[in-house]
Formats: structure tokens, C-alpha cells, sequence
């Protein structure tokens, strides 16, 4: 199976880009990353930047590891130790932190398994159907579930970016992962992305948008909405849509 990859990345309003990502394949295996800088805690583009070196470099060190939950649950704590062993590095990055959203795909066996903390999301659409969507680790996330809130308020409440875990919070983390691995087909695909990007999309127009007609037109229309109703200071936003061919 062939995976196509693409990506955005862009400061939006701001003045620094505090979103990374990066992709990383070989020939059995494709894996991704998107890291976004946790807001007013300083660093927060160096944080997303180890995330997404580390998380990675995991995959490096263990080429044999199959797609499976334990491989990217270890992937990101690994990512987890570097930054808390950066934050005593300078003063200014004591108090880092950054979400994170990984996939990893096994293009041999035609598995896929993915895990994230904080609001940085993945979609998975399957046959031209959304399937999953990672639930935000997030005070306004936690009250829509209890239903408190209706689902709307994810992205227009006050505190929408109040997280409840984040890379670099805690010694000890616990990313959502798939409970297995994925068997996945030609045209299944996935959008990995911050929460700059998802905050100005309803969830019915990225899945028209996506089940439509994959591919560089896509991303580009998911930005164009953006950058429409970006307002002043919007923040940054990041993207890597992967889909699969024969």
C-alpha cells in the first residue's frame, strides 16, 4: 500500500509559529506528528519542536517495533521526558508543554494505530465515512461529554483551551491510544491537526470536505475557510493529511 502526505503549517495572527510537525516513512511504515505549544506557559514552540523530534526518533530506534497502542504510547513518553528534562534546562522554559496527535501506519500489513494528548486531533475516515475522532483532553471537552455544554461550545466557550494533560505537565502521562491497531483500505484517510485549524471548521465541512475528493485541493479549501474567519491574532495552524492508495 502507497501512503500520500501532505502538509501545512502556518503562524496565522501570531508572531511566532509555536505548531510543529514532522513525517517520518520507511519502506514499511509511515509515521506522523503534530505538536502545538500549550498557550502562556513560555517555550512553546521548543516544546512542540522535541515532541515531534523525539516522538519520531523513538520510531528511529526501534525500526523492528510493529504499529501497535504500546509502540506510540512509548513514543510519547519518551517525547514526555526530553521536554521535562529541557524544562530545567533555562528558566524561560520551566514551565513548557504541548499537545500532541500521533499516527502510525504499517504499510505492509495495512494497520494503523494513533494516540494524542491535549486538543491537537486526528480524524479517520474509512470508506468515505468519519469513524473516529480523538476526543480533546479539555475542560469544555469533559463538560460537552457530561453534557453540560452542547458540542458547539468546543469551539466558541471562554476556556475551549483550558487543557486537562499536555506533554511536559507531568512526570507520568497517559495518552488515548487505539485499543488496537486498524486494519485500514485504499481511500481510508487521516487528518492530523491543531487546534488552530479544527477551532474555525464544524465538523460537517471537514467531512465533506475530506470525503469529497481527497487531496492537495482539500487541504487547501480546510485553509481557506481558516484564513476567512481568522480573526486578529488567530492563533497558528497545523495540518498532515495522509491517505492511502493501492
Amino acid at each position: 500500500m502507497d501512503l500520500q502526505v501532505l502538509t501545512l503549517s502556518s503562524r496565522g495572527g501570531r508572531k511566532v509559529n509555536e505548531d510543529s510537525y514532522g513525517v517520518w516513512s520507511t519502506d514499511r511504515a509511515c509515521y506522523c506528528v503534530v505538536s502545538d505549544g500549550v498557550g502562556g506557559h513560555g517555550g512553546g514552540d521548543t516544546a512542540s519542536r522535541l515532541v515531534v523530534q523525539h516522538a519520531l526518533e523513538w520510531f528511529r530506534q526501534h525500526p523492528a517495533s510493529a504499529v501497535a497502542e504500546d509502540a506510540v504510547r512509548q513514543a510519547l513518553e519518551q517525547a514526555n521526558d526530553i521536554v521535562l528534562a529541557e524544562q530545567q534546562s533555562e528558566e524561560r522554559l520551566n514551565h513548557m508543554q504541548a499537545t500532541a496527535v500521533l499516527l502510525a501506519v504499517d504499510t505492509e500489513q495495512r494497520r494503523a494505530c494513533w494516540g494524542h494528548l491535549g486538543d491537537s486531533r486526528l480524524y479517520y475516515f474509512h470508506q468515505r465515512q468519519l469513524v473516529t475522532r480523538t476526543r480533546d483532553h479539555s475542560v469544555i471537552q469533559r463538560m460537552v461529554d457530561a453534557g453540560y455544554l452542547p458540542a458547539s461550545e468546543l469551539r466558541t466557550a471562554p476556556e475551549r483551551s483550558r487543557l486537562l494533560v499536555a506533554i511536559g505537565a507531568s512526570q507520568h502521562i497517559e495518552p488515548d491510544t487505539a485499543t488496537t491497531a486498524e486494519p485500514i483500505l485504499p481511500g481510508d484517510t487521516f487528518l492530523l491537526c491543531s487546534d488552530g485549524l479544527w477551532e474555525y471548521l464544524d465538523e460537517e465541512e471537514i467531512i465533506a470536505i475530506l470525503t469529497s475528493n481527497v487531496g492537495r485541493d482539500s487541504l487547501q479549501s480546510l485553509e481557506s475557510l481558516v484564513r476567512s474567519r481568522g480573526r486578529a491574532g488567530q492563533d497558528n495552524y497545523t495540518a498532515v493529511l495522509v491517505w492511502c492508495e493501492h
